[in-house]
């Protein structure tokens, strides 16, 4: 703090021989330090509203989610932990279509839903099919979208070898038709039909665990 003195009111310590041009410096009165309570109580805070906002986030964000199987193989292997975005469509009861950064669930997206027989099971699977499309499988296993093969540049031969079941199906309204990567060994929609929208909770987008193959789930 500096104090420019004032001719008419001498401060301590001058004289009226001193040089009133010259600007005297007063050191500022030292606070009190906060009480060792006080900073426990706001570490306390801090540490409630971090553990509050990390409920908040994996309650209507994200959730992990154990990989349980090998129906997704090669891409997600069994006992692998992933993270799942629960905000990122915009569907009937979840999320809100309010929401602006809602988005349809796209073809390609890795997703985790409630399972249509058994509502207390989550599966996660691949969306190949969606609403109103026809889907043809052929006996190669060769997948065809309303006549136009589908590129699955995800798929690996050591998975798709097997002969598979000719079908033919069309998509119906808010529902999809699903596959797993491992097509040789997958329970999905060519067993037990299509999954509806209102079941899909989210889409897998990274994985976490194992470390050394921690990164984002892409098509």
């Amino acid at each position: 703090m500096v104090i420019e003195p004032d001719a008419s009111e001498p401060l301590p310590g001058i004289t009226p021989a001193d040089d009133l041009d010259i600007a005297t410096s007063y050191p500022d009165v030292e606070q009190p330090r906060p009480h060792l309570w006080g900073e426990a109580r706001a570490l306390i805070r801090d540490v409630l509203f971090a553990a509050l906002t990390a409920v908040l986030l994996v309650v209507f964000v994200i959730q992990p989610v154990k990989v349980e199987g090998t129906s997704m193989l090669p891409r997600l292997h069994d006992g692998e932990r992933i993270f799942v975005n629960k905000f990122l469509y915009s569907l009937d009861g979840w999320p809100s279509k309010s929401f602006s950064i809602g988005r349809p669930v796209e073809r390609g997206d890795i997703v985790v839903f409630w399972y249509p027989r058994d509502p207390s099971k989550s599966f996660i699977k691949r969306v190949i099919g969606l609403p109103g499309e026809t889907v043809r499988i052929d006996t190669d296993g060769k997948v065809f979208i309303n006549g136009q093969q589908l590129d699955e540049p995800y798929l690996s031969k050591e998975y798709t070898s097997a002969p598979q079941r000719s079908i033919v199906k069309t998509v119906r309204d808010h529902r999809y038709f699903v596959m797993g990567d491992n097509r040789d060994h997958s329970n999905d929609s060519r067993a037990w039909g299509q999954v509806p929208e209102k079941y899909i909770y989210g889409q897998a987008f990274f994985r976490y665990w194992p470390l050394n193959e921690a990164g984002v789930l892409i098509h």
